[in-house]
């Protein structure tokens, strides 16, 4: 519920279920954004002496090891403690071997305030980097093999990540809250490497090359201090917000080397010998940002709700090398308007209006400019629609637009802004119950983007944005058969069309569906509260290709089963 700038998503130690909040999801936040917030929860431990512990293995031959407990050391005091160790492996046959160790803590000072400190700390000895294939001309590449790791053993990734905040909440008397949040996220990479394969032939020659970074560096400091008032007037209940918000980020950089390995071919092992790299000069990254904000949310017990924002937010951007560098500066007035409006128990109407500042991301691997931190931008959506309950069932349907400035690759090979794109689309679900032993989550969007701008008149750009799929269907159902307790079978199918892959819109993946089947049992193991689970991913075996950036393809992973066990102490 507080502003947070992670550059590393934090360790699942601290951070439990994660809340897409966007459309009517959003209701509750004072503050949307238009592309939806993440919105993260702490594993606070509670008042009870708890632990658990997870074993995992999969066919690929991972093995993951977690341990989570959670101290009472008094009546206003827990602490939690989590590690794990983790040995990854994939299609691609690289290997993750990964650490992690996290604390957490509630400390309740009084009734009425409440501290959460934690801290988790990351280490990953040896990450390989997998191929990425850039065809030559307008073509997808041809089906790469599987396990067969193709880049060269040296070219391994070292890091550290680490994750620490303190969130307070603290109920004033009269009506009054205060919530704040200070955080720090940052990650270093020792060494990093990317390995393209270029100019891949229909008979999988191709021309590999090597990008070696220099020590890179992400720290960014955020946080949030909100002051709530809420008043309550029979069936009417009133929420006035007043907030600040900031983060000061910094990245190091760039300075990195390109060397030709020579040519391959897509299936054959790496033996090339690595090179002595001659690194530059690194550039700097500095950005700055407050955001002041007061908002309005009002509920009417069987009537609706109404939600009202209004931002200004102060955002400076220095990037270039430490001698000379750009200055890229906004200070724009956001706002957004959310309402809801009952007609009677079991329908609902809804409809938003939300503008933002969003950072737009760095610049990828193929880019002249890789690591490049794009300047931030203005976004906005409208959306409406309806939400109808049937019994324990709960469907949506409604219509969006997205606009945003659209950034890619250039003629130049720079990614940076080429136009406008605006997305409008149907988006529908339904979940819930269908009957005490079965459940149901299913949805679906349908979307119509369009690029507008200089490039597509020039015919630099396609109509189309890179990665666009026009449908994405999802259905998820749990059964937990009556005839034997604690067994349940759970089935995913997820089904995309096809994918723009270039900037030019004359590639595209075809269209593909994947489909997940699990099954958990729960138990008793020494008399302790234990739950076997075992899952296939891509049961199909759908191997192809993904999307990672505008002409560069990486693969599926394509059949995995795994089978993890957890217990409860």
């Amino acid at each position: 519920g507080l502003y947070f700038d992670p550059v590393i998503f934090p360790s699942d130690r601290i951070s439990g279920a994660t809340s897409i909040r966007i459309g009517p999801s959003a209701s509750g936040s004072p503050f949307p954004a238009p592309t939806g917030i993440v919105d993260l929860s702490l594993r606070v431990p509670g008042s009870e002496r708890a632990a658990s512990a997870l074993v995992s293995v999969d066919s690929f031959g991972s093995h993951i090891a977690e341990l989570d407990v959670a101290l009472p050391l008094s009546d206003r005091f827990s602490l939690g403690l989590g590690g794990m160790i983790s040995r990854e492996r994939f299609i691609t046959a690289a290997h993750d071997n990964k650490y992690e160790a996290a604390a957490i803590a509630r400390w309740q000072v009084s009734d009425a305030l409440r501290l959460v400190p934690f801290l988790s700390f990351t280490v990953t000895p040896r990450d390989d980097v997998p191929p990425l294939f850039v065809p030559a001309g307008d073509v997808l590449p041809p089906d790469p093999p599987r396990r067969v790791f193709v880049g060269p053993r040296w070219a391994r990734q070292r890091d550290s990540e680490v994750n620490a905040g303190l969130v307070a909440d603290w109920a004033i008397a009269g009506g009054w809250a205060l919530k704040a949040g200070l955080f720090r996220s940052s990650v270093v990479l020792p060494t990093a490497f990317s390995y393209l394969m270029l100019d891949v032939q229909p008979d999988g020659s191709a021309n590999q090359r090597i990008v070696a970074d220099p020590r890179l560096f992400f720290v960014s400091n955020s946080g949030e201090v909100r002051i709530t008032r809420m008043l309550e007037d029979g069936a009417r209940t009133h929420r006035i917000h007043v907030a600040l918000r900031g983060r000061k980020a910094f990245r190091r950089f760039g300075g990195s080397d390109e060397i030709d390995l020579g040519p391959t071919n897509i299936g054959r092992p790496g033996t090339a010998l690595q090179p002595v790299f001659d690194f530059t000069q690194q550039q700097e990254d500095r950005v700055r940002q407050f955001t002041g904000a007061i908002g309005y949310e009002g509920e009417w017990q069987g009537v609706g709700s109404l939600s009202l924002g209004l931002q200004k937010s102060d955002y400076a951007k220095r990037i270039g090398l430490p001698g000379a560098k750009q200055a890229i500066a906004a200070a724009p007035w956001l706002g957004n308007v959310n309402a809801t409006i009952q007609l009677g128990r079991r329908t609902a109407l809804y409809g938003s209006w939300v503008t933002g500042l969003e950072e737009s991301g760095v610049a990828p691997d193929i880019a002249a400019n890789r690591n490049e931190a794009l300047p931030a931008i203005i976004t906005r959506q409208l959306d409406a629609g309806v939400r109808q309950t049937l019994g324990g069932l709960t469907l949506v349907a409604g219509a969006f637009q997205l606009t945003k400035p659209y950034f890619n690759l250039d003629a130049q090979n720079r990614f940076g802004p080429l136009g406008t794109v605006a997305n409008r689309g149907l988006e529908f679900s339904v979940a819930g119950p269908v009957t005490p032993a079965l459940s149901v989550v299913a949805g679906g969007v349908l979307s119509w983007p369009r690029v507008a701008g200089e490039a597509v008149a020039l015919g630099v750009a396609g109509p189309l944005p890179v990665g666009a799929i026009r449908r994405r269907l999802n259905l998820s159902l749990d059964w937990r058969p009556p005839f034997a307790p604690g067994l349940s079978f759970d089935l995913g199918v997820f089904a995309n069309s096809s994918t723009i892959a270039t900037v030019n819109n004359a590639v595209a993946i075809p269209p593909q569906t994947f489909i997940d089947l699990g099954a958990r049992y729960a138990f008793k193991l020494g008399g302790r509260d234990a739950v076997l689970r075992a899952q296939i991913f891509n049961l199909g075996g759908v191997n192809g290709l993904f999307l990672q950036d505008a002409g560069v393809f990486g693969m599926n992973d394509g059949r995995v089963a795994q089978v993890y066990l957890t217990i409860d102490f």
